[in-house]
């Protein structure tokens, strides 16, 4: 089983919503290429909604930073500078545990049953036959089922947007990560940490994963 379990169409609250939801995908799978003008009519376009969604969405991933807009120049997609992965560490080094703590104290017996099933699937995949969407497509969605878990939606929608900026480090070196598939692999402790209600471990699961993952890429660039 290689396919996310949300593979269905998303259900979008409004024609801006929809823009943000899938631009901000492109951007942070670099469909959207670092430092490219983002042309919105194509855009529009694209994604059958008007120009205003697209406005509108493009204001929100300017907060994100995943797009920066300049006077009579237009907006573009941010560069992915190596020096930002200190940054984006230093913070989710500090979140990530606590949000993989709270998940483990405060999630009901369904999430903690869906984290363990969660966990089951992830070790019936063989990270090395996913193509680069899926692979990122799966990290994405572990780290987001743990936000939602750990039911605080300010920490939750912190976390989602250094994730999303962690991610497009992680997109521009993985053909250079030899043991890409161990920092995946590692979800799988983590989320039984956080089903079994192990707090502690649940954190120190956390923080070495973002450890992990900023020498890992280090070491290859």
């Amino acid at each position: 089983m290689t396919a996310l379990p949300d593979d269905a169409e998303p259900e979008y609250t409004s024609l801006a919503d929809k823009a943000y939801t899938v631009i901000r995908d492109r951007l942070i799978m670099l469909d959207i290429p670092p430092m490219t003008a983002i042309d919105d009519v194509a855009l529009a376009k694209s994604l059958d909604v008007g120009r205003t969604p697209v406005r509108e969405a493009l204001k929100r991933l300017e907060i994100d930073r995943l797009v920066v807009s300049y006077p009579r120049r237009g907006t573009f997609a941010t560069g992915v500078d190596i020096t930002d992965l200190a940054y984006i560490s230093e913070i989710r080094v500090q979140l990530e545990p606590l949000a993989a703590r709270r998940a483990a104290e405060y999630a009901g017996p369904t999430t903690r049953a869906d984290l363990a099933e969660l966990a089951d699937t992830i070790d019936r995949i063989d990270v090395r036959t996913l193509d680069r969407d899926a692979l990122m497509r799966w990290d994405l969605h572990v780290h987001r089922t743990i936000y939602e878990a750990a039911a605080n939606p300010h920490l939750e929608d912190t976390l989602i947007r250094y994730d999303n900026l962690a991610t497009r480090i992680f997109c521009l070196f993985l053909d250079r990560m030899t043991h890409f598939d161990q920092h995946v692999g590692e979800h799988s402790g983590l989320l039984r940490a956080i089903a079994g209600q192990q707090a502690d471990e649940a954190a120190d699961r956390a923080r070495a994963h973002v450890i992990g993952f900023e020498k890992a890429v280090r070491e290859v660039v």
